[in-house]
């Protein structure tokens, strides 16, 4: 009896583990589960990934900014500190910076 309860922890964490990465991997390819992120669409999102991507980002272009424009800011500033950003190649700094760089005001907790 004590022998199933040590199988079903590490099976436990594995499967949660596949989890997490299963997510990573979607909306690395295929947006939140095809939904849109913080208000911002998946073309929006893969409009503004070359200028949140290092080691040479490009300025914003006027569709990602137009795109960020609409976007739920605060909620975008959730992910900040996730883990989630540098998974999808990327960096959390040149993010947060991107509102200000389309002249938007960011928001305060950002």
């Amino acid at each position: 009896h004590h022998q199933r309860s040590v199988r079903k922890s590490p099976m436990g964490f594995s499967t949660m583990r596949v989890l997490v990465v299963a997510m990573v991997l979607s909306m690395a390819l295929g947006g939140v589960l095809g939904a849109d992120l913080c208000n911002m669409t998946e073309d929006d999102l893969q409009e503004c990934k070359p200028a949140v991507t290092k080691p040479n980002p490009a300025p914003p272009t006027p569709a990602c900014c137009a795109g960020l424009a609409k976007a739920d800011l605060p909620c975008l500033c959730s992910y900040r500190d996730s883990m989630m950003l540098p998974a999808l190649g990327v960096d959390p700094d040149l993010a947060m910076q991107l509102p200000a760089k389309c002249g938007l005001i960011p928001p305060n907790q950002c």
